[in-house]
């Protein structure tokens, strides 16, 4: 007998079993560093394909960890994978790694799943809401190469910087209201932000590319340089916010008034990590820090 799964309760039990297979490898003890890593990424794809190829033969693929195949270019439905997102982390003993399922129909997210394993718990997009409490006044940026624009956010308006390893880990930090952003530039691919954008994006957080364009997905080039992942509005009337620190903290928080991607437009920024002038260098070569 042959049983069928809805998009919604497979995406959600790919991340859990991806969670636990990626666990059970690394509670054991017999692998280090390195080979932990590779060992977790190859184990945690060759299930998922596994999975896809039985349940769901016909949609498309896409992963960190297997050969892109054109294919996918053809078809509506793909789904977009990093089995380990945080391979480092992962492979070290650290919390923030995760596990990214999404598929996408026609260029959007329409069911996704992040999987934070260590934490024990899996954010979907079928029953997530974010916590819009007062303001943390705290940016998350990426542990590896934190981009000078955050950085130069956080000085403007006064607030903290976190460093954290996977986006995906990033992203739910936003969604539970640890911090107010995430704020990326200088290189990422699909996979990276699928499934943290359809899920943030279902739980009403605003998710764009830092000059304020949509992210749209299963494109031919896969690079996606720059994220930003934010309140839509303020926390509310529960938290006091000087009048002439209104303006600014829409623009960090929420795209409101003249939002993010306005006030990035209109200012100067370092001339570091694919700035120039306060404007993103879309073109700038990958791999090389922007």
């Amino acid at each position: 007998m042959t049983v069928h799964f809805d998009d919604s309760i497979l995406t959600r039990r790919l991340a859990q079993g991806t969670g636990e297979i990626l666990k059970g490898v690394r509670n054991v003890g017999l692998l280090r560093g390195r080979n932990l890593g590779e060992a977790g990424d190859d184990l945690a794809q060759s299930w998922i394909a596994r999975v896809l190829e039985q349940d769901r033969p016909d949609d498309g693929f896409l992963s960190e960890e297997a050969a892109d195949n054109p294919a996918r270019l053809g078809k509506n439905r793909v789904w977009i994978i990093d089995p380990l997102d945080g391979t480092k982390e992962f492979a070290t003993g650290r919390q923030d790694w995760a596990v990214h399922i999404a598929l996408v129909e026609n260029g959007l997210p329409i069911t996704a799943a992040v999987g934070l394993p260590d934490l024990g718990v899996v954010f979907h997009s079928d029953d997530v809401k974010a916590v819009l409490g007062p303001l943390s006044r705290n940016i998350v940026v990426s542990h590896n190469r934190a981009p000078a624009v955050a950085h130069h956010i956080a000085d403007k308006f006064g607030f903290e910087t976190t460093k954290m390893g996977s986006a995906g880990a990033k992203a739910m930090h936003v969604l539970l209201g640890d911090a107010d952003a995430y704020v990326h530039a200088g290189g990422q691919y699909e996979w990276d932000s699928a499934a943290p954008v359809g899920v943030c994006t279902a739980a009403g957080l605003h998710c764009s590319r830092l000059d304020g364009s949509p992210l749209t997905y299963n494109n031919k080039d896969t690079y996606l340089p720059d994220i930003l992942i934010c309140r839509r509005r303020h926390a509310g009337s529960s938290c006091e916010i000087p009048g002439g620190e209104r303006e600014l903290l829409g623009a960090v928080v929420a795209g409101v008034g003249f939002g993010l991607a306005a006030w990035l437009r209109s200012v100067k920024v370092p001339d570091e990590q694919g700035f120039r002038g306060g404007l993103i260098d879309h073109n700038c070569a990958r791999g090389a820090g922007c």
